[in-house]
């Protein structure tokens, strides 16, 4: 069972090489000069103005979190959209655990997902959560 997952291994032992390597090569040979101007903050090209530990408006927090939401819904659509086409292609496709799906029975399901993703998104407008006044 193991051995199914040795390329995912491998791959996240590469991107840990990599990342190790980089950081290695920019320590090694890049400057190595500090002071006071050098070690201060810098934030998108903008020198600092306020301090840094002030306090940030909530809504900032609420935009953060509804992107999270509605970003993580990809997640769940790409699996759909396979099985999707191959239900169209196919006609009915069977699952793993032997069950027989239709393209009418994905829509509905994918229908009803997107149904309250919309109420969840009305629910937060008329909250308020995207007015900046």
């Amino acid at each position: 069972m193991l051995e199914s997952y040795r390329i995912l291994l491998f791959c996240v032992l590469g991107v840990a090489c990599v990342t190790v390597a980089a950081l290695l090569v920019a320590h090694l040979l890049g400057p190595g000069r500090h002071g006071r101007v050098k070690d201060q903050p810098y934030e998108s090209g903008m020198p600092v103005v306020h301090d840094v530990h002030r306090r940030f408006n909530i809504r900032f927090y609420i935009i953060a979190m509804l992107f999270l939401l509605f970003d993580v819904e990809i997640v769940f659509i790409w699996p759909w959209a396979e099985l999707f086409y191959k239900s169209c292609i196919h006609g009915a496709v069977t699952v793993d655990d032997g069950t027989v799906v239709t393209k009418g029975f994905l829509l509905v399901g994918m229908g009803a997902f997107f149904l309250l993703l919309l109420l969840g998104l009305v629910y937060e407008w008329m909250k308020g959560a995207f007015e900046w006044n």
